[in-house]
């Protein structure tokens, strides 16, 4: 199936910092669609810690700053590239007492219906 050349965003998601003592899922649901960005912005005053399965530390984001994440760069064979999956978890921890939130951006291209 072939894919538009329009992009689309995904639904903003977010999560109160101060829910944040251990991992919880910025997007409680998953990706709604393969995203070739990620963006997660820490609005809060501590930093926090980024996992992709709940356990592991995969990433970190210093408070009041963004991480964008593109996979999209990575080469791989036959004109493919890497895109984030669909139903992936974004996780978060950081420090009990913090302010703000963390929030989960995402842009994908589109199937197309012909």
């Amino acid at each position: 199936m072939a894919f538009q050349n329009n992009i689309k965003a995904i639904p903003l998601t977010s999560i109160a910092s101060t829910a944040l003592t251990t991992y919880a899922p910025i997007n409680t649901t998953g990706l709604p669609s393969p995203c070739f960005v990620l963006k997660i912005v820490n609005n809060s005053d501590q930093d926090v810690t980024v996992s992709f399965d709940g356990t592991t530390d995969n990433d970190f984001v210093p408070k009041a700053t963004q991480a964008v994440l593109l996979p999209l760069y990575v080469s791989q064979p036959n004109n493919n590239s890497a895109l984030w999956p669909q139903g992936l978890k974004v996780y978060i921890k950081g420090s009990a007492g913090m302010t703000g939130s963390i929030y989960l951006a995402g842009y994908y291209l589109p199937k197309s219906t012909v």
